[in-house]
Formats: C-alpha cells, sequence, structure tokens
C-alpha cells in the first residue's frame, strides 16, 4: 500500500506552447512537491536540421474513487503519486543518423520504462540503488540497440547519441549520463554543473593539462569519448543520486546552449526568470541572438516544497 502522506491531489492542466520545433511545460504537484518543467528545442542558426530531441514524461500510480457508501470525505476522491522523467539527446553521425539516433533512443527508453513491473515511486536506500541499477542497464540496452541498428542500415553508420536524463521522486533526484549534454544545479542564484563532459579535452582537463577556460573554447571540445552507439562499446555510464531543495531548479541542455551562453547567464537567467518556461525561452534566445551554430535544446525543471 502506498503512503497518503505522499499524495496530492489531482495536477493542474498541461500548459503548452511553442518555440522552434517544440515546446512542453508541465506543473505537477506530487509527494508534497511542486514542479514546473518546461522544453524548448531550436534548430540554431547555422543547422538546417535538428539532431537534439527531449522528453519531459510523468508516471505514477493514482486511486480514483467512483462510487461509494461511505460518507462523504471519508475518501479521497482520488489520490496520486508520481515522478518525472527528463531526458536530452543531442545525436550524432551526419543528416539522418543523428536524428535517428536521439529520437530511437528516448522512444526505446520510454518502452523500456513502461515495460518495467514495478516503478519506483518511493525512495530509500535499497530502492534507490535500484534506480540507479536499471537506468545503467536501459543506457546499455539503448547502446547495443542503436549499434545494431547501424550495422543493418548502411545509410545509418556510425550514429550515436548523447542523452542526460533525470528522473525525481519528490526532492530525491536521479540522474544518469553519458556524453556531452550537461545537467546543472542552481540553488539560491549560484549554478553547480551536475555532469562531466565525456570529451577529448576534459580528459586533458581531469588530467591537468588544460584549464576549463582553455577547453571551453579548443578546436576538439566536442570530440565525444562516450556515446550510446557510435559503432563504439559505451565505456561509462555516469550515475549519482542528488538530493534536492526547496526552490532549486534543474536545467538540462544540448553543447548547442552552453558553447554560446557562460555559466554566470545561466545562472542569472535561471534565478531571475518566473516559471520553466520564461527561463527556457531566454536561454534560447539568447543562443540564438549569438547566431547558435549548433541545435540548441533546454529543459527546465523547477521544484518548490508544498
Amino acid at each position: 500500500m502506498s503512503d497518503p502522506d505522499d499524495m496530492d491531489t489531482i495536477p493542474p492542466p498541461l500548459r503548452a506552447t511553442a518555440l522552434g520545433r517544440t515546446t512542453t511545460v508541465t506543473e505537477h504537484p506530487t509527494a508534497r512537491v511542486r514542479v514546473d518543467s518546461c522544453g524548448m528545442s531550436d534548430r540554431g542558426r547555422v543547422r538546417a536540421d535538428n539532431q537534439d530531441h527531449f522528453y519531459l514524461g510523468k508516471l505514477g500510480r493514482f486511486s480514483q474513487t467512483l462510487a461509494t457508501s461511505l460518507p462523504a470525505g471519508e475518501l479521497p476522491e482520488r489520490l496520486e503519486q508520481a515522478g518525472y522523467v527528463a531526458v536530452v539527446a543531442d545525436g550524432m553521425g551526419g543528416h539522418a543518423g543523428g536524428e535517428v539516433a536521439s529520437r530511437t533512443a528516448i522512444i526505446v527508453f520510454f518502452h523500456l520504462l513502461f515495460d518495467t513491473p514495478d516503478w519506483v515511486l518511493k525512495v530509500d536506500d535499497q530502492s534507490a540503488a535500484k534506480i540507479l541499477d536499471r537506468v545503467t542497464d536501459r543506457y546499455r540496452s539503448l547502446d547495443s540497440l542503436l549499434d545494431e541498428r547501424a550495422r543493418i542500415d548502411p545509410n545509418l553508420h556510425g550514429m550515436g547519441t548523447t542523452m542526460t536524463l533525470t528522473y525525481s521522486i519528490g526532492l530525491d533526484l536521479f540522474l544518469a549520463h553519458a556524453g556531452d549534454s550537461r545537467a546543472y544545479l542552481c540553488r539560491d542564484g549560484s549554478l553547480r554543473q551536475l555532469t562531466r563532459d565525456h570529451t577529448r579535452v576534459q580528459e586533458l582537463v581531469d588530467a591537468g593539462m588544460m584549464t576549463r577556460e582553455e577547453a571551453a573554447t579548443h578546436r576538439l571540445r566536442n570530440v565525444l569519448t562516450n556515446v550510446l552507439g557510435g559503432g563504439v562499446p559505451l565505456l561509462d555510464v555516469d550515475v549519482h543520486r542528488v538530493p534536492l531543495a526547496d526552490g532549486d531548479i534543474v536545467l538540462l541542455c544540448s553543447d548547442g546552449l552552453y558553447d554560446v551562453v557562460k555559466d554566470d547567464e545561466i545562472a542569472s537567467i535561471l534565478a531571475a526568470s518566473p516559471s520553466a518556461e520564461a527561463a527556457c525561452r531566454s536561454l534560447i534566445d539568447l543562443a540564438l541572438e549569438r547566431n547558435a551554430p549548433d541545435n540548441v535544446t533546454a529543459v527546465v525543471s523547477r521544484y518548490a516544497s508544498i
């Protein structure tokens, strides 16, 4: 049975607007937390197509009273318990391959998630470990599937994709990552990068052979060492559990954003924006103002205790 203290009433309706290719906005209360989320993607000023994709989703269980002989008020009309998924995937491998890889990764991940027999919707140490193990397995399954599809279709040779994913239950955030898309946490106006770029220049930074400032403009900064697919085995799946606090903001984005918008500018926009939708719009607009040479994707989630 579920703990009634972790359940809330039905969330308000979804809002939706459009910018570039796609925008999704959600606002849901669950486990005493209200989540305001938005995702936007744009092909940028130079690229002819958009190989980025994102996904925002909700999974959960609910109970709704249809009829009862019990006195009014003794059972709630509806109870709900939910978790929230956000994904950003940036494809690689040419005009067709990159778009197919990022799109396929999200679609297949969705079906793997939906087919899971027991969704984890309450967090303790045991369930947290289960979530991290499962998402690692999902990433490795996606890696194998993309490689197999590329072998079957010569037009998709070498296709691959980054994939940065969060799953939140209340104020527990689970993060999985491969590639150079990023996750950031903005708390009290201060920005912290939650992911490590899987790139050649990041390896040089880690070895003390290059500064972060030098890496940001190096010609090899986008040479990836670890992706889903791409014709090479997936080396690492970075997985973490991150405790959130009231007022925290989580950003997932592709390199098309952080390559042209500085960390302090991202922090300022996230902290000053009145909603996730406003933050996404401001981030994308700023990247486009700077002639965004790559596809630009941002997914923002704001967490508020209720």
